[in-house]
């Protein structure tokens, strides 16, 4: 008996993915001293770039 993980959908994954990167993107921006705002900018600007690449690039099967 093969156990395999549930199918999650694409949207689904892109947007974990972009969640977790940017959190770490907006905390290392924290962290190294860059203003509260522009943080939260950058982060909502890498949020957006980084759902879209992995939604439109993640699920490309072509070798």
């Amino acid at each position: 008996m093969h156990l395999r993980l549930p199918a999650i959908d694409p949207g689904v994954k892109a947007f974990v993915w972009a969640l977790l990167s940017s959190l770490y993107l907006w905390g290392f921006l924290l962290a190294v001293g860059v203003h509260k705002g522009t943080s939260l900018v950058l982060g909502l600007i890498a949020f957006g770039a980084i759902f879209l690449y992995v939604r439109v690039c993640g699920e490309n099967d072509e070798p």
